[in-house]
């Protein structure tokens, strides 16, 4: 009687989800979502090294560079919504692959153009097809992970996308050097460096195709849709594969899964996925979440990387700005002649390692976060965080010293680690109904501010770089007052727990 009651017995999704356990394919799908995270981000920030390294050839101007690198940044904005749409109707997994695909063509396309409007339009393509990787990888990932790691596994990732910039360095060091030129008279163009790093910036694309193909749809998003059948056989298959080698062969128990009663098996339309996040009770979280995206503009000094680092080492290196603010170190090496022994429009390779070694520290920073953000909490990390990282901020033009303001950048960059608690703290607090489109609003929302940030201080750091910094830090340091209207995310874990997950879905709803 007892076994007929388990076989009919309806248990939680959530249940469901902690029973297949965590094991190897859990670590091979974070692994996947790493590089699809990678991918995205060569692709959106691969201006910030070839803008400067294109400018000789296509003739930029300051403000046509300024331009070209906001441009991706547009894309992201614009691909979030659709991206969002189509993963939450037509599937997480479906769309990550025709995102990696469409992306890998559009990037390739952009190593071929014949004038920087060319290299804009292209960039610009390529990243709206690309951001979806970032959205639906990190939303396909939240619901194939069990909740006792869930947090750690996206803060993982997050980690893996803060060496993004680095990663992009590392490919640069051995490109960016090349001296070959070789005309393509059918194109009207000449293949240098710049074109083959373009190119070297698809192939993460192209490596992540197949590791999402091997991948299984959201089991979450098929109970959604009403297919319990199919969610099954994805949660049987996560088990097999989690348990594979174990002594015992037991079977995957669950027998059917709770759907929720509300949305299981409707088809959503566009209206129906936005207008409950502007509808109590998720408008206040709407707001909030993307106040603290816009009001992180790190991103924008982290774009501007390579060119700061680029500056602070020309002028560290000729000893005239030892005693200098970072600030200081910018105003001359903006007004100093370049050395006409270096090869023109060129990031040097110091440089460049300086890149490498901030979004290693970064991301060894976020590891060592994921680790202790269960005991803190996500939101009390981000007032912590955003606090003392702002006042690093503010105070890195106010010591008069190459090496302690650098010291003081470097930390106040760390204010990027604020994305993936951002993310996670997101999808957490929206519903499976419409989580891809509310992660993707708010990460659209972000993005807006980043491409006004990026044109403001782009100017800033040419004419009033210290305003930049006092403003950019400030706005980032109030997102502690923003985040303490958030509830700890630890109360939330403890109302999920085992005992309670008949509810779960529904108190993430009525946070």
């Amino acid at each position: 009687m007892a076994s007929l009651k388990n076989e009919t017995e309806k248990v939680p999704f959530e249940v469901a989800l902690d029973r297949t356990g965590f094991g190897l394919y859990n670590c091979f799908h974070t692994l996947t979502s790493g590089l699809a995270i990678v991918s995205f981000g060569v692709v959106a920030f691969s201006s910030t090294v070839v803008v400067p390294a294109s400018a000789c050839e296509l003739g930029t101007t300051r403000a046509q560079q300024g331009v070209l690198a906001a441009a991706p940044v547009i894309g992201s904005i614009l691909g979030a919504f659709a991206w969002g749409y189509l993963g939450d109707t037509r599937g997480r997994r479906r769309m990550l692959v025709l995102s990696l695909s469409l992306a890998l063509v559009f990037n390739t396309l952009a190593s071929l153009a014949v004038n920087w409007i060319m290299l804009m339009l292209l960039q610009f393509t390529a990243t709206f097809m690309s951001c979806g990787k970032y959205t639906l990888s990190m939303t396909l990932l939240s619901e194939c992970v069990p909740r006792a790691r869930r947090s750690q596994a996206v803060l993982v990732v997050a980690s893996v996308y803060l060496l993004t910039q680095g990663i992009m360095a590392a490919i640069a060091i051995p490109i960016i050097p090349l001296t070959f030129s070789y005309p393509l008279p059918f194109l009207g163009i000449t293949w240098t460096s710049w074109r083959l790093l373009l190119l070297a910036y698809s192939v993460p694309s192209a490596l992540c195709l197949p590791c999402v193909l091997m991948l299984q749809e959201s089991p979450k998003y098929l109970l959604l849709r009403g297919e319990e059948g199919q969610a099954l056989d994805v949660l049987r298959a996560i088990y097999r594969a989690n348990h594979r080698g174990c002594a015992g062969g037991e079977e995957f128990d669950v027998k059917r899964v709770l759907a929720e009663k509300d949305t299981a098996g409707e088809q959503k339309s566009k209206r129906d996925q936005i207008v409950p996040l502007f509808r109590a009770p998720l408008i206040k979280y709407t707001i909030i979440m993307a106040a603290l995206f816009v009001f992180q503009q790190v991103g924008s000094f982290v774009i501007w990387l390579p060119r700061i680092a680029n500056q602070y080492v020309n002028i560290v290196q000729s000893g005239d700005g030892a005693n200098k603010t970072l600030c200081g170190i910018i105003r001359t090496a903006i007004t100093t002649p370049p050395n006409p022994d270096a090869a023109p429009c060129s990031l040097n390779v110091p440089s460049l390692v300086i890149v490498i070694a901030v979004c290693v520290f970064q991301s060894t920073v976020n590891l060592i976060i994921s680790l202790v953000v269960n005991r803190t909490g996500r939101r009390n990390m981000v007032i912590f965080g955003t606090s003392a990282v702002g006042l690093c901020g503010v105070v890195t033009n106010l010591v008069p010293n190459a090496y302690g303001s650098g010291v003081l950048f470097v930390c106040f960059c760390l204010g990027i680690l604020a994305h993936g608690l951002y993310t996670a703290m997101a999808v957490a607090l929206f519903p499976t109904s419409v989580r891809a489109m509310a992660v993707s609003l708010v990460l659209a929302a972000g993005r807006m501010g980043v491409f006004a940030a990026v044109q403001i201080l782009n100017l800033l750091l040419h004419s009033h770089c210290e305003a930049g910094f006092y403003v950019f830090a400030t706005l980032f340091a109030s997102s502690a007052i923003v985040a303490l209207f958030l509830p700890d995310d630890r109360m939330l874990m403890k109302a999920s727990a085992p005992g309670k997950n008949e509810d779960t879905e529904k108190e993430q709803s009525k946070l």
